[in-house]
């Protein structure tokens, strides 16, 4: 009905719009909307690549979710769109088209982008750059939170310029927040900048249905790999080597069981790949378990049943730092080291970088500092993480108070 619609519209326009939402198959992603919504009071509606994927996880419980339209589902649109974006040279056509339920009428006051590291992916540049001009023209503020960015990548001027049209920035460690303010210093147009723990440190925790029976066995320690780090490794293969060697050395020199943990279920990009290649190895050990997909709020409780956690995901180690679990970080961007200095001081000795995997046995050896600094580091975490996961929910307030300016003006 007529009412209805005006009630429908009524709704969305008071509604604070996040986008660039991949899809919570990637239960970090998934983390971030779960964990913002808890914090924001105004009704949040989520732009999604992937309706169907998140509506099986934890979104629907708190959020409005839309469908990005796309292309390849429609040819003759796609066709037609790229004859007249030939014609008038309008890139942002493709935008409107893909964002067409939130882009054009000024629905949305504040838009906000939640993904996180895209701009350290090439990839990601030319969406982000038309995404983030087509809602400004719409008269849209934007903000960027929970970002990490490169630092070398602020020297290219297309990043810059797209970056400065954005009412805010929100840097999740500092590394990315001091790289943003020294390159806005000296420029006259410059978004605001602040620096906040990803909002992520505060997602809760809900209990696993069917938790394995390994947790109550013996104690466990908990690791993630994914094929985005195989991707960075510097010499082929050498990842998972180096992650067969560790197991094998957990299991010859402990009693310990070992649980790997899925945290990116797509099948684009999904962590059960190398994982299971490392059960098929040690399943005759019957001391190496998998855990099964689930909510992102259900595998940080099995992450928070760790002894040590071993991890390639940012979300899953983040899982862990803010239950308390000593963690070592296999990393490939600025996001792993940034984090883990804003929490120890430094980063070396809890961040191994891919890139620097040469030879067998440098897991082994990073996970034995780990160990023998086990206690250290979970009193270290115990002192720090109710305060850093406090300082996490500030992402909410500040998107807040800025949805409540930008409506007044």
């Amino acid at each position: 009905s007529l009412s209805y619609l005006e009630e429908k519209r009524s709704t969305l326009s008071n509604s604070i719009l996040f986008y660039m939402h991949a899809g919570s198959g990637n239960h970090g992603c998934e983390a971030i909307v779960n964990s913002l919504c808890h914090m924001i009071e105004t009704p949040v509606v989520v732009m999604s690549n992937d309706k169907v994927e998140d509506e099986k996880y934890s979104m629907p419980n708190y959020c409005t979710i839309l469908q990005e339209r796309k292309f390849e589902r429609n040819r003759l649109a796609h066709v037609l769109y790229y004859i007249y974006r030939k014609i008038t040279k309008d890139k942002e056509s493709f935008i409107r088209y893909r964002y067409h339920q939130v882009i054009g009428k000024k629905k949305y006051p504040l838009a906000v982008s939640i993904g996180g590291d895209n701009y350290c992916y090439d990839m990601m540049l030319n969406d982000l750059f038309l995404t983030n001009g087509a809602f400004n023209h719409a008269g849209t503020k934007t903000v960027l939170a929970g970002c990490s960015i490169e630092p070398e990548l602020l020297q290219r001027k297309e990043i810059i310029e797209d970056l400065a049209k954005y009412h805010t920035i929100i840097a999740r460690e500092s590394i990315t927040y001091e790289a943003l303010v020294d390159k806005y210093d000296s420029n006259n147009v410059k978004p605001g900048i602040i620096l906040c723990p990803d909002p992520a440190f505060a997602l809760g925790l809900k209990e696993k249905k069917h938790l394995p029976e390994v947790f109550n066995e013996k104690e466990v320690i908990g690791i993630n790999v994914s094929p985005l780090i195989q991707e960075s490794e510097g010499k082929a293969g050498i990842t998972l080597e180096n992650y067969s060697e560790l197991i094998r050395y957990i299991l010859e020199t402990t009693d310990y069981n070992v649980v790997l943990m899925p945290h990116v279920v797509w099948e684009r990009n999904d962590d059960r790949k190398p994982l299971k290649y490392l059960h098929e190895i040690f399943k005759d050990s019957n001391r190496v378990f998998m855990i099964e997909d689930g909510t992102c709020e259900e595998l940080k409780y099995c992450i928070s049943k760790c002894k040590l956690f071993i991890g390639a995901r940012t979300h899953a180690t983040i899982a862990a730092y803010s239950t308390c679990v000593p963690t070592l970080v296999v990393g490939y961007s600025v996001k792993a080291r940034g984090i883990a200095n804003d929490i120890f001081g430094q980063w070396e000795n809890y961040v191994l970088p891919v890139q620097q995997l040469c030879e067998k046995g440098q897991l082994i050896a990073a996970y034995q500092w780990l160990a023998d600094n086990e206690q250290s580091i979970r009193s270290h975490l115990q002192e720090t993480m109710p305060e850093y996961c406090n300082r996490a929910k500030e992402t909410g307030k500040i998107i807040e108070d800025i949805y409540r300016k930008v409506k007044e003006d």
